[in-house]
């Protein structure tokens, strides 16, 4: 059993340092900025001198000049933001680094060698050589004892050096960040500080399983209450912006989670084309695969067979939306398994791995610095030098064309009119792809007669358009190429955002370019990394899963039924995953159709978070009759309306479907009167006047007397009869309700199906916090959106009462919603088969006699006559 670090680490202590580091960074950064006459509504002259009788220096003019310039482009706030978590990442990186003994010069920052807050750099400081820093400085700054203002020398110095060799992380800075870096940080109270007391030591140890986990956490926590201000700001109906939707819709994946996504797609391609139980026995998370009929397994036959001609340099992976890194890492530590296992040495496979295998995209450009850092520092895990050879890294935080100007393209193309066409292709795709990120569908274009082109223009003489281009354009390119490539494995945890949510721009991109999944973000995110896969490739997920039922993701549940094959799945339970306000599961499909049995792990019943949720997926790999392990074929579910992903569902249960009908075939289940003010038109019948009360309204009677009639409108659960409470005022034929509107003149009263007003019916509790029932009524009632109702002729509607208040229609129902609701769509769903009709009514009549004599025995009930003990 694997360690579990979530136990191990106290995320408690990393939440509230994080929390508590973003305010201080912010704090001290924008204390910084008003000691140089910068404050949020007041930016001063960019040109002085002086500040607070203070002479600048021309680097600190420059500087000033810079930051001003910055906020006017970006406002006060963002731009304070971008520097605190510059400091906040490299602070903590360099901590990462030092604990494990990476620092180039072996010289440690922030602590001495029994990791005490007395940095060993300072010990140091004459002897510390590093680009850019000033010995005699160094020295002068030792004689006037001023420790705070060596420290952060040395720091700015670190940071730039390790810009050497770690660019994608540390690139120089000697701008306006520089200008703004916060002061006193030998104090206990610092950010350093703090980071050295308040976070085990043992969280950043390479040594410790699942150790890259400490940076997605400090990631998430750090942007923990700018996510709680913009989740507060959609209350109010404030769209999410661009700046904000990356800490709005990023989730940290567990550990585990990850684990079990990367196993099932990396490591089930590699096996499946290689096998090797040597290599299985490393993954805890690998269920075996089910027994299969003799026609899937020569299918699957034909599919592994084109696996087995990859060799470990061939296999593409990529984390669309990679966030910290966190997937990326932990497919290094498989594809480093199996190059090992194909004879490679871990030093040449880091180099490959890196260079040929990982790729990664991102729109966050904090994310993208700590994916590239978690990255190299797995690799340096397995090799010492990796961190002097300069290697490029697929990594990418997604830019847009905006450097790719028109007078760039000419050049470039250099009178090729194909060449012309494909760069203008890349900078239309490209444009505003800022926000979109990897939902950016690249055109296809002739990549390689591109990279010829780079390649002659660094042999061309030196000139303006030469240089912007050498320097601005081979990252985009590379990026573009990136998003446009097929790759063998595509996992990722997806961002969570629905419709309602996005901005106008955002909402217009997802309709026009996928309009049958623009609920949701994550859903678009289903499709477009399906588009990024080859046709044989292997993808993983970590999402909410109501896309398994709910009606609204019904497409792209049929184009998974039709096109693609469930591998594995696990249901959590509801409230398993804190750091989620919705449900989730994790799942992994392959890019082809095959009707092949998947693993099903079916965790709803185990309350008690994510650490309950990983031992019950352990016990269900060990042992298939647990009882919650289940195997199903994905073609199973097309036999339901709706395709719902319901994999306990038995072979008798899905024959019900193809024996029987739907239950809307023979019935009408509907949605009722939504009267737009409830307080105004909804009273109990005993608020009311008895004659103005009418509980005998007919369908037929036109003039029906009185203004309060009978309303199905929920209440507590319970079958047969009763929950009779409610009235409605539909005088004159509903004439008030039906004309109800707002100050601006929009109805908003919906009084839907009155076709069916004043029929006797069936009637369910739209939401319940126990099992559904249906409760009959007679002639007289309306009925509401919150207390819907069915409809049928006299012996049918007995017949579907009987059924819908049995254990089997509960057991049906759990098969289109696993939630408290239950909608009109739901029951119009479920499977009907009409035998021994006559005994049925027989029994029904007999229930609902003893429902109503039970309701009536009590004076809530308007044919109350007496006490039954009096």
């Amino acid at each position: 059993v694997l360690k579990n670090l979530d136990k191990n680490m106290n995320k408690t202590a990393i939440k509230n340092y994080a929390i508590w580091a973003r305010k201080e960074l912010i704090e001290r950064v924008t204390r910084k900025a008003y000691e140089y006459g910068i404050e949020k509504n007041k930016q001063g002259n960019k040109n002085e001198e002086t500040i607070n009788e203070k002479l600048l220096s021309k680097q600190e003019i420059k500087q000033r000049k810079e930051l001003i310039q910055k906020i006017n482009e970006n406002g006060f706030d963002q731009v304070m933001e971008e520097v605190a978590y510059t400091w906040f990442n490299r602070f903590i990186a360099l901590r990462f680094m030092e604990v494990n003994n990476y620092l180039p010069n072996r010289i440690r920052l922030f602590t001495n060698e029994f990791n005490e807050f007395k940095p060993q750099i300072l010990e140091e400081a004459l002897n510390v050589d590093l680009e850019g820093l000033d010995p005699q400085r160094i020295y002068d700054l030792l004689q006037a004892n001023d420790r705070q203002e060596l420290y952060k020398e040395l720091l700015i110095a670190s940071c730039d050096d390790m810009g050497n060799y770690l660019p994608g992380m540390f690139t120089k800075i000697n701008d306006y960040k520089v200008l703004l870096f916060p002061d006193n940080l030998l104090n206990n109270e610092s950010v350093i500080g703090r980071m050295i007391s308040d976070i085990d030591v043992n969280d950043f140890n390479v040594q410790k399983e699942g150790q890259v986990e400490i940076i997605g956490w400090l990631y998430q926590y750090y942007n923990s209450e700018l996510k709680d201000e913009t989740f507060a700001l959609l209350k109010k109906n404030v769209k999410i912006t661009k700046e904000r939707i990356p800490s709005a819709t990023q989730l940290f994946t567990p550990d585990w989670i990850v684990r079990y996504m990367v196993e099932n797609s990396l490591g089930r391609l590699w096996v499946e084309g290689h096998p090797n139980d040597s290599l299985k026995a490393n993954w805890k998370y690998y269920p075996e695969e089910a027994e299969q009929e003799e026609s899937v397994k020569e299918e699957l036959e034909k599919i592994r067979s084109e696996y087995r001609k990859l060799s470990p340099e061939d296999i593409k992976v990529i984390d669309p939306c990679m966030g910290s890194g966190h997937i990326l890492v932990y497919a290094f530590d498989v594809l480093m398994q199996i190059y090992e296992s194909c004879g490679y040495t871990q030093r040449d496979a880091a180099r490959s791995i890196i260079t040929n295998n990982l790729y990664g995209l991102d729109i966050d450009k904090r994310a993208y610095q700590l994916a590239y850092f978690a990255v190299m520092m797995k690799a340096r895990q397995y090799n010492r030098r990796i961190l002097t050879e300069n290697i490029q890294l697929n990594l990418f935080v997604v830019d847009d064309s905006t450097a790719l100007t028109a007078t760039a393209i000419e050049y470039i193309a250099n009178g090729d009119k194909k060449l012309r066409s494909d760069l203008q292709s890349i900078k239309d795709d490209l444009t505003d792809a800022k926000e979109y990120g990897s939902l950016v569908n690249i055109s296809s274009v002739d990549f390689d007669a591109i990279d010829r082109r780079m390649e002659e223009i660094k042999d061309e003489p030196i000139s303006m358009d030469s240089l912007y281009v050498q320097e601005h354009l081979p990252r985009l390119l590379r990026q573009a190429k990136a998003m446009a490539q097929k790759y063998h494995v595509v996992v990722t945890n997806p961002p969570y955002m629905g419709a309602s949510n996005m901005n106008g721009s955002l909402s217009e991109f997802i309709k026009k370019n996928y309009p049958d999944y623009k609920s949701d973000f994550f859903s678009a995110f289903f499709v477009r990394c399906s588009q990024m896969a080859l046709p044989t490739g292997i993808l993983g997920f970590f999402s909410p899963y109501v896309w398994m039922f709910i009606q609204s993701y019904e497409k792209w549940r049929n184009l998974l039924c039709h096109q693609k094959t469930i591998e594995t799945l696990i249901q959590f339970e509801y409230s398993a995953f804190e750091e989620a306000t919705v449900p989730v599961c994790t799942f992994v499909f392959s890019n082809y159709h095959v009707n092949k049995r998947g693993c099903y792990f079916r965790l709803t019943d185990f309350r008690g978070g994510m650490e309950v949720q990983r031992q019950k997926t352990l016990e269900a790999i060990a042992n298939h009759d647990c009882g919650y392990y289940y195997e199903q074929s994905t073609d199973n579910f097309s036999k339901i309306p709706g395709s719902p992903v319901a994999y306990w569902a038995k072979e008798i249960m899905l024959a019900a479907f193809t024996k029987g009908v739907c239950l809307s075939a023979v019935a009408n289940p509907r949605q009722g009167l939504i009267t737009g003010n409830v307080n105004r038109f909804v009273r109990k019948w005993y608020e009311c006047s008895l004659t103005n009360t009418n509980f005998n309204g007919k369908k037929d009677d036109e003039s029906r007397a009185g203004t309060w009639f009978p309303y199905c409108n929920g209440g507590n659960f319970r079958k047969w009869y009763g929950n009779n409470e409610d009235v409605v005022n539909w005088f004159g034929d509903g004439f008030e309700v039906k004309h109800f509107v707002d100050e601006k003149g929009k109805q908003r009263s919906r009084p839907q199906n009155q076709q069916f007003y004043f029929q006797s019916g069936g009637t369910w509790s739209a939401i319940s916090s126990s099992s559904f029932s249906v409760r009959y009524f007679p002639e007289g009632f309306l009925f509401s959106n919150a207390g819907m109702a069915i409809y049928a002729n006299s012996e049918k509607l007995k017949h579907l009462i009987g059924f819908l208040n049995s254990k089997l229609a509960q057991l049906y129902l759990s098969i289109f919603n696993e939630g408290l609701n239950y909608n009109q769509g739901d029951i119009a769903k479920l499977p009907v088969i009409f035998e021994n009709t006559e005994e049925v009514s027989a029994i029904f009549n007999r229930l609902i006699v003893i429902s109503k004599s039970d309701w009536d025995a009590f004076e809530t009930s308007w044919d109350f006559k007496r006490h039954p003990l009096v």
